[in-house]
């Protein structure tokens, strides 16, 4: 059923559009955590592992270090969610399940997705979810 909504109200334009958005999205936020930190292979699921900075030997330079880390250890969080936010609405893409709210099974607003691609739910639905009705 929710490949009917796909290919009756998705369009291929729409997806390819959606799809130059993800991968430039999924690019920006790798360069972004190469920053600071390094892909760690032993971890499937939080693929980055933020550097601890060297700045010197001085305690002043060990604070600002511990605090840099820190600030960096948040942000690779953050990060790291928006990161897997594109690689599995790019799965979705590949599946052909893109573009179908995952509460009521109707179609996203195109416009919804090109100014938000990661979208899983219609505004409808974000809007009952976080009461805003």
């Amino acid at each position: 059923m929710v490949m009917i909504f796909i290919t009756k109200f998705m369009t291929k334009d729409l997806i390819a559009k959606a799809k130059v958005l993800l991968e430039a999205e999924k690019s920006r936020l790798e360069t972004e955590l190469s920053k600071f930190s390094h892909r760690n292979p032993k971890v499937a699921d939080e693929n980055f592992q933020t550097d601890f900075p060297n700045n010197g030997e001085g305690e002043d330079e060990n604070a600002s270090e511990v605090a840099q880390f820190s600030d960096n250890l948040s942000l690779e969080d953050e990060l790291e969610k928006a990161l897997r936010d594109v690689e599995s609405t790019l799965k979705q893409m590949e599946k052909g399940d893109y573009g179908v709210c995952k509460y009521c099974h109707l179609p996203i607003d195109e416009r919804r997705l090109l100014a938000r691609p990661t979208s899983s739910s219609c505004i409808q639905c974000k809007k009952t979810l976080t009461q805003e009705v």
